[in-house]
């Protein structure tokens, strides 16, 4: 372990590279740390901190900047959050200050917000749905093969999709089919009414066709949609300015993996599970496309309505604490617009 000048030093050095993204020598570090201690002193213990992996030099100055190990070492026991300006406060509760029509917005406006806030890449997930229920299933006839499938849950959410009629199903027997199925299914969770779209539901069905084989899996991407967390992304753009233009190979994996759910789920990771901000560094990501970037994740808690996700994409030398700090108000205010979001769905 580091002795606590060692660590008022490394500290100091976080700051200041933050700040300027130049590397930190001892001169200044001696007129910046809040302790007096002589340039011999301080540059020997930044020896010390090279030695150790924290800190290394570049080749453009005899300054010092913090190496990957030394950011782990940071986040896990020197880094405090920063606590948000009123100004960035009120600009995000007023941006959360509108009436919205589904959970999906509040979810998609907060990506907006975050990354419009922060300049990064910003990723929402919305709560889980174990309190998500089906409370209707209607089809829209569209033409003799064609027809809309429409879903809708007691959160207000809305899901669709067209479907092409199969062959030696009349439209008569697909109107007897959704009623059986809003019999059967209307009032449960969501991931309830997946499980029994492939136990009890066929048995029901097979009085009207000879065989499901096939049929029920025309419905399968409308409930799973329904029922697997919503993400958002915003920002997009911004990875850019932390990547190599030179490597389009690494362009096109950055992109291809966060616009892919299970790309993107791989790169949050177990983070979903944790309840604290947690910071994955480069190559801690999982993805070489990534190195150069962190992931920082924060879970928030929506009550008895269930628990989400957001996430900033950034450079590995993003201003932590600042972060960390914006991420912890921001939880609070999307939480308690859901909360209020739930709360008016349950008055109407």
């Amino acid at each position: 372990m580091l002795t606590d000048r060692q660590n008022l030093i490394l500290k100091e050095i976080f700051r200041i590279f933050t700040e300027t993204s130049q590397p930190v020598g001892s001169k200044t570090l001696m007129e910046s740390l809040p302790i007096s201690v002589s340039s011999a002193t301080i540059r020997n213990e930044m020896a010390v901190l090279e030695e150790v992996g924290l800190i290394e030099k570049t080749h453009l100055s005899s300054g010092r900047v913090p190496s990957v190990e030394g950011y782990r070492y940071y986040l896990d026991y020197l880094v405090q959050p920063t606590r948000v300006s009123n100004h960035t406060s009120k600009v995000i509760e007023q941006s959360f200050n509108h009436h919205y029509h589904q959970i999906d917005d509040i979810i998609q406006q907060s990506a907006e917000i975050l990354s419009g806030l922060t300049s990064y890449t910003a990723i929402t997930l919305s709560p889980e749905n174990a309190t998500t229920y089906l409370t209707g299933f209607r089809i829209v006839p569209l033409s003799s093969q064609r027809f809309m499938a429409i879903l809708v849950t007691n959160q207000g959410t809305v899901q669709s999709q067209v479907y092409t009629i199969p062959d030696g199903v009349s439209p008569d027997i697909i109107e007897k089919i959704v009623n059986i199925m809003n019999d059967e299914l209307v009032g449960l969770p969501l991931n309830t009414v997946v499980q029994k779209l492939h136990t009890d539901i066929p048995a029901l069905l097979s009085r009207y066709m000879h065989s499901t084989d096939g049929f029920l899996e025309l419905f399968d991407d409308v409930f799973k949609n329904a029922a697997r967390n919503r993400y958002f992304v915003d920002g997009q753009l911004n990875l850019l300015n932390y990547a190599d233009p030179n490597d389009l190979k690494q362009i096109k994996n950055l992109y291809s993996t966060i616009d892919q759910n299970d790309g993107l789920l791989s790169l949050l990771g177990d983070q979903i599970g944790d309840q604290n901000i947690n910071v994955k560094l480069g190559s801690e990501i999982g993805n070489e496309a990534f190195k150069n970037y962190s992931i920082i994740t924060a879970k928030y808690n929506a009550g008895k309505h269930g628990e989400g996700l957001i996430a900033l994409l950034g450079p590995t030398s993003m201003p932590y604490s600042k972060m960390i700090g914006l991420l912890g108000l921001f939880r609070e205010e999307l939480a308690n617009k859901l909360i209020d979001y739930y709360n008016d769905i349950n008055d109407d």
